[in-house]
């Protein structure tokens, strides 16, 4: 709602101001709110309960009287029309200390409170360009990250679905962190098992709001981890009663039925063989991860141990042969974690070979076996 006090150089909400000739700050793509109510309470006054009949009836009111506003996380904006002073904090920002604007989307938090809780944050300064391999996969975040900064350009040939498969600890779930730090935008960071409900119909309902949200903070990215977890073969009906309507919903919404403009959906697992065969046909490129050859072993030997705690006494060449086979989530935590572990309870300054060759022995022990005593 427009202020009637609002002069031609600044406007004043949430005890900010906002200095309307800083053209140069971003405006807004998206934000997440979440009513908090009234700031102070007294009793002859009762906090309303804050209730959304028309979200984009909202949208438009709140956009309007919110207008030039900075959106920073952790921050509140303050209704000043019909709930004078009813206080909404805001959780997301895209970007972060941008300005609200005419295309602002504004979101609610508790429309979609279950995918909000099951989100995983992202805290990372990973970039693409850091990730050692995986070339193709890599080539195609790129793509999609030129669509996603110009959606209306690439029209019917837009980016959809995306598979990422292979096996685990080669970098699948670590390109798409890397991807969001990269992009101005929401990305949607869903381990797939979340979306499995308690009851019959409840998978079904966190697939359509997940969607929902990411259509309605476009542009967006949504991964799901460990997809096999949720489109399962058909087959299998029987191990899980709501396989069907769990593998009709994903369908539905990676057929875009309704128009999903502006929101690319990127699906990871280690068992493609387990998915059902019409969500496999709707991916519209499947990239490979692989286990890291010499040369990629090398540039990941080196860049993980600049930040190692101890020196290493053996060549990365060295490391680079004796770790064949080994996924780069192996090389680090197995290989050179479990050989600084040793080092470090046996006082040494320097890691040597033969706390890597412990390693290498316990890792080859290890491998294809289940736990000890699993089945005992």
């Amino acid at each position: 709602m427009k202020s009637d006090n609002k002069s031609s150089k600044s406007q004043k909400y949430s005890n900010k101001i906002v200095n309307n000739e800083k053209s140069t700050t971003k405006e807004s793509k998206a934000i997440v709110l979440q009513s908090v109510g009234y700031p102070f309470s007294f009793h002859l006054m009762e906090s309303p309960k804050l209730e959304i009949f028309d979200k984009s009836l909202f949208e438009h009111y709140a956009r309007e009287q919110w207008m030039g506003t900075i959106a920073k996380e952790g921050s509140y904006l303050f209704d000043q029309k019909i709930l004078p002073d009813f206080g909404f904090k805001i959780l997301k920002a895209y970007p972060n200390n941008s300005m609200i604007g005419e295309a602002t989307s504004i979101v609610i938090a508790n429309e979609n409170e279950k995918i909000n809780q099951e989100m995983e944050v992202i805290n990372s300064d990973l970039r693409i360009k850091d990730v050692i391999g995986q070339e193709e996969a890599k080539n195609k975040c790129k793509i999609i990250m030129k669509y996603l900064k110009d959606p209306e350009k690439f029209g019917q040939w837009a980016p959809r679905n995306v598979l990422f498969y292979g096996p685990p600890g080669t970098g699948k779930t670590l390109l798409a962190k890397s991807l969001a730090n990269e992009l101005e935008v929401p990305l949607y960071l869903v381990k797939a098992t979340t979306l499995i409900g308690d009851h019959v119909g409840d998978g079904a309902g966190k697939i359509h709001e997940l969607f929902e949200a990411a259509l309605k903070t476009f542009p967006s990215v949504i991964f799901i981890d460990e997809i096999d977890a949720i489109g399962l073969h058909r087959q299998f009906q029987s191990l899980r009663g709501d396989v069907s309507e769990v593998v009709n919903a994903l369908l539905t919404e990676m057929d875009g039925i309704r128009d999903n403009k502006g929101v690319v959906t990127i699906a990871a697992t280690n068992n493609p063989q387990q998915l059902d065969y019409a969500i496999m046909s709707r991916f519209e490129d499947e990239f490979e991860f692989k286990i890291p050859d010499e040369k990629e072993r090398l540039d990941m030997l080196n860049q993980f141990i600049e930040t190692m705690p101890r020196k290493v006494k053996v060549s990365v060449e060295e490391l680079a042969k004796i770790s064949e086979g080994m996924s780069g989530r192996d090389i680090k935590e197995k290989l050179l974690k479990s050989a600084l572990h040793k080092a470090l309870y046996e006082d040494k300054e320097e890691i040597s070979m033969a706390h890597f060759n412990q390693a290498i022995k316990n890792f080859n022990s290890s491998k294809n076996k289940p736990p000890k005593y699993m089945f005992s």
